[in-house]
């Protein structure tokens, strides 16, 4: 044990502290140190099970402590992957994912434990239980038959073949997605061909090129460089002139990672086979049974939500593409009577300026990435009694744009910790938005000294970089997705659990995760919000009255063309995950096809392989079978929304103590209690579409 002790000194990734050190660990320390926690684990979990009593502080906080270990540790390294991914990081992660998952199969498959929690639900005890700790008990004992602790002999032996199989081709997915869309670069040196480009997207393509050895390049004389990367593939499609390229561009989007190495066609197959044979093993139809088994839903609830939603938009979707045609052809549009996938986000662009004079890239000055934060923060300062201030230098970061951030209660007591990587670097970092756990709140791994140890979160974005001197001027949508991942890292660090395994998002049924975070979505349309933060950043003028009643009339515009986009990925990925059989009569590309027919006016181009790039359903399981869980909670997001509305968004008192209910409930309760029965504390009854399809301007069409 001597030598394990210095090479723990000396293994980043295995220092004791409360912060991982992202500056110090690279991909040599990844097989050496993730090696030997597995083997201190597997001693910890022998004699776990060889000393087991029923009982919650000999169960319960030993484990714990093994999972949260591990969870903790190679949540650095999938961090690292994710944000500076390099070839010696795979490497590596390939190496050791295999040991990985053979010792959480081992966990997940313990007899002794299963035995010891049913022990727990059985005995005269149970009812003395808290909410949060009941909750953890049946939690683990479902988890358990999930992860296969019921099979024997060779069916045990293929289950965990296919769940290391599929962890490899989780990964395989979303390399070859990071690989192929940077592959492509489009280099353009004749200013015709930019035309209609805003000076934004110009200085980005400029700053791409100079990056890629093309020295001198600028903004106004180029040469300009664009990549498949959404900061610089959407102002393309929105602004360029050309139709060519912006069809050249689109048909590369729809075709990432489908051609030749890097093709993800057999890798999807082999996924949904394997899915398929794991439910059956398990006992399910289908891998949407077992999906469902840790959600709200069923999949008929889920398909019956999808088809309301879907008959309250498909009318609505029509009359916008109607309308583009007719707004095309009104501007003599050689287009216009055969408007094609690389023509609708542009002449919606146009459509929209046109209606309600509002131009998304003049409005860029308005939302300085710094002005933004502040005006965020306020409004958590607001609704929830919490103050955030920076704590850079006081952890350690993985890039020089990331920023730190500690939150505390009004009082100045420390509540938590986040980081927040907001610039796209697509050389290194996958595409996306999201938030993600660094350690959650536990009394049981307090610190010494501390009753409880406190929530940290990454919150990861992928916006426009700053140009030169300037900050990162960021486009309406960019400010949605900042507050989209603020709610989810509020929840993670707002909790009032104390029992880590139902702490912040822990033991949240993955259908109601999006509550919190569609939810901080809306407050970007409410007036003293928003005025708060959109401030010219040169200039310091604030937002018009006119434009914010502009951008908020254009909230509802083609709200059901992408409400129908939604849907469209909502029930392929049940269809794919419930039906569909690989090497059937049908192809996935044909069930994407089919399922169009009812949620796309303007049919997938036939060599349309969207799905090559799904990552939410094909990167990791999370989100397969469990795409409706947007919709689904966004039905709850709408709705808690109604109760601020309905105590009058002007009246600041009503709104603080509504806030402080949001707080206390939704964002407190975490894991503890069953999602309902949260949002029923909250709100005082069952959810309603209404506040939905009222916010998305759809109720009339519904009624």
């Amino acid at each position: 044990m001597a030598a394990l002790a210095i090479d723990k000194e000396l293994n980043p990734l295995l220092k004791d502290g409360s912060l991982p050190l992202y500056d110090k660990v690279d991909a040599t320390h990844v097989v050496p140190g993730i090696r030997q926690l597995l083997e201190e684990l597997e001693a910890e979990l022998v004699k776990l099970e060889q000393n087991l009593k029923p009982d919650w502080e000999s169960l319960v906080h030993p484990l714990e402590r093994i999972t949260d270990r591990l969870t903790v540790t190679w949540g650095i390294v999938e961090h690292l992957k994710a944000v500076k991914d390099s070839s010696e990081l795979r490497a590596a992660v390939e190496e050791v994912q295999p040991e990985k998952v053979a010792f959480l199969l081992r966990l997940g498959q313990s007899k002794p434990l299963y035995k010891a929690f049913k022990e727990i639900q059985d005995g005269p005890g149970f009812k003395n239980l808290t909410d949060a700790q009941k909750r953890i008990v049946e939690a683990q004992l479902k988890e358990a038959t999930l992860n296969g602790v019921a099979l024997e002999g060779e069916d045990k032996k293929r289950f965990n073949e296919i769940e290391q199989e599929l962890e490899l081709l989780g990964t395989k997915f979303s390399e070859h997605v990071l690989d192929s869309t940077k592959k492509y670069q489009k280099l353009v040196v004749d200013k015709a061909d930019i035309e209609g480009l805003p000076p934004t997207a110009l200085g980005l393509a400029a700053q791409t090129a100079c990056s890629k050895g093309h020295e001198g390049a600028n903004a106004e004389n180029g040469p300009w460089m664009f990549t498949l990367d959404l900061p610089s593939y959407m102002p393309v499609m929105k602004f360029a002139k050309n139709r060519a390229l912006r069809e050249e561009m689109y048909r590369e989007f729809i075709t990432v990672a489908s051609e030749g190495d890097l093709d993800n066609t057999p890798v999807i197959n082999k996924i949904l086979e394997l899915r398929l044979e794991k439910a059956k093993l398990l006992g399910y139809k289908n891998f949407a049974e077992v999906s469902m088994a840790m959600k709200m839903a069923t999949t008929e609830t889920a398909n019956e939500l999808l088809e309301k939603l879907r008959l309250s938009s498909w009318d609505g979707a029509l009359k916008d593409f109607e309308e583009l045609k007719s707004f095309s052809k009104s501007k003599n549009a050689p287009e216009a009577d055969d408007l094609s996938h690389w023509d609708l986000t542009y002449w919606s662009e146009r459509l929209r300026e046109d209606r309600y004079d509002v131009n998304e890239e003049e409005l860029r000055p308005y939302f300085s990435l710094p002005k933004v934060m502040d005006g965020l923060f306020n409004l958590a300062k607001y609704l929830f009694g919490v103050q955030i201030e920076p704590a850079d230098g006081m952890a350690p970061v993985w890039n020089k744009d990331v920023s730190f951030f500690q939150v505390k209660d009004l009082a100045g007591e420390p509540l938590a910790f986040f980081y927040f990587d907001p610039y796209s670097r697509p050389s290194e970092k996958r595409g996306g938005a999201w938030m993600d756990i660094v350690v959650g709140r536990s009394r049981v791994l307090a610190p010494r000294g501390s009753s409880v140890r406190l929530p940290v979160a990454h919150m990861v974005c992928n916006q426009t970089p700053p140009v030169g001197n300037e900050p990162s001027l960021m486009t309406f949508r960019e400010v949605e997705t900042v507050f989209h991942e603020f709610g989810h890292a509020l929840q993670h660090m707002l909790t009032k659990q104390d029992e880590g395994l139902v702490a912040g998002i822990h033991g949240v049924e993955w259908d109601a995760v999006e509550l919190p975070s569609q939810f901080m979505e809306n407050w970007c349309y409410d007036r003293k919000t928003l005025m708060s933060f959109a401030v010219h950043y040169k200039t310091g003028e604030p937002l018009s009255e006119d434009v914010y009643e502009k951008l908020k009339a254009a909230r509802t515009f083609r709200a059901a063309s992408l409400m129908m986009r939604q849907l469209h990925f909502a029930m392929t990925d049940l269809e794919l995950h419930g039906r569909f059989k690989v090497g059937g009569s049908e192809t996935v590309y044909d069930v994407n096809r089919r399922v169009a027919e009812k949620t796309q006016v303007l049919p997938p181009l036939p060599e349309d392989r969207f799905l090559c790039s799904f990552l939410h359903i094909f990167s990791s399981a999370s989100y397969a079978a469990g795409y409706y869980s947007y919709k689904w909670a966004e039905v709850l997001s709408a709705d808690a929304f109604g109760a601020f509305e309905e105590a009058g968004l002007d009246n600041e008192n009503a709104i603080k103590e509504t806030g402080r209910r949001f707080r206390d409930t939704v964002l407190g309760l975490g894991g503890g209690k069953p999602p309902l029965e949260v949002f029923k504390s909250f709100r005082g009854r069952e959810p309603s579409t209404e506040a939905l399809l009222r916010h998305s301007g759809l109720l009339a069409v519904a009624s």
